[in-house]
């Protein structure tokens, strides 16, 4: 693993060199900070952790196959229920739900990794090298967003299976497995700079707890009016909420653009307040050592 970071490290900061007729071929000097140097960098450092995270049985397992038995369970105990109620199957609520948690739980693992690399001191091999300063931390986030992406294929396949269907066109489904990396990567980038900040484990890991209470309270469960009514406002304004409303607007009928609004505001708010600290820890981390 040492050795594959290495190579990942010694990829992601080799310029190209100019061929130089007569003359040797030299390393082309370009500021280590260049933006032309950023985008290169970040896939590579991305393809690092994707591949760190195909290779961990325990991450595959939590980010495949437990959303597959979680929505199977919940259209068993569930489904008829909501049907009754609604009028409509529930897996236009569960789909989306079970998507929108396994992006949120696997926030976790992310923010567990990048502990780990602090503490065996890979992340100040990285701040080293001649590396974009924003590299490791954009690779981070697009790793995260291509995994929420992969969770929602694989959960709307399950859904699919289970008679769920897009009746809104194809324009709107590209939309639909998109909208859950909108707030997934926002509560990543919440749980990375606790995890920065954290001496131990346990701080991001206790993020389960409200992920829970965003899963539990919202309408992916059972319609806004079966709540108390001192709790509806909390349940229909929560950002779970909004991105479930969305998808199902999106896939079935209903309102969308409110929803998406809502969803890409609470996400701008996250990404707002985490923003300069998630830079700072990840820049102490890095020259830890």
């Amino acid at each position: 693993m040492a050795r594959t970071d290495s190579r990942a490290a010694a990829s992601a900061s080799r310029a190209q060199a100019p061929y130089r007729p007569g003359g040797r071929h030299r390393m082309e000097r370009i500021w280590e900070n260049s933006p032309k140097q950023l985008l290169p960098q970040v896939l590579v450092l991305t393809g690092r952790i994707l591949r760190r995270w195909s290779r961990d049985p325990a991450t595959l397992v939590q980010s495949l196959v437990m959303p597959a038995g979680f929505l199977v369970a919940l259209d068993i105990v569930l489904g008829d229920v909501l049907e009754q109620v609604t009028g409509a199957s529930g897996l236009y609520s569960q789909v989306p739900l079970v998507a929108l948690v396994g992006g949120m739980t696997g926030a976790i693992i992310g923010a567990v990794g990048i502990m780990r690399e602090r503490e065996v001191g890979l992340l100040s091999r990285f701040w080293v090298v001649p590396v974009h300063r924003a590299a490791g931390l954009l690779a981070r986030l697009l790793a995260d967003f291509i995994r929420i992406v992969l969770i929602t294929l694989g959960v709307l396949c399950v859904g699919l299976a289970l008679g769920f269907r897009f009746e809104q066109g194809a324009l709107a489904a590209v939309a639909w497995v998109f909208m859950p990396a909108l707030f997934g990567v926002a509560l990543s980038a919440a749980v990375l700079t606790l995890a920065l900040f954290s001496a131990n484990t346990i701080v991001p890991q206790a993020t389960e707890i409200l992920i829970a209470m965003l899963m539990f309270f919202s309408i992916g469960f059972v319609p806004l009016d079966q709540y108390p009514e001192w709790l509806q406002p909390i349940v229909e304004h929560q950002p779970v909420s909004y991105t479930i409303e969305a998808m199902r607007g999106l896939a079935l009928e209903g309102p969308v653009a409110e929803p998406v609004l809502f969803s890409v505001l609470w996400s701008a708010g996250i990404f707002a307040v985490c923003a300069v600290p998630l830079a700072i820890g990840f820049r102490r981390a890095s020259k830890r050592g």
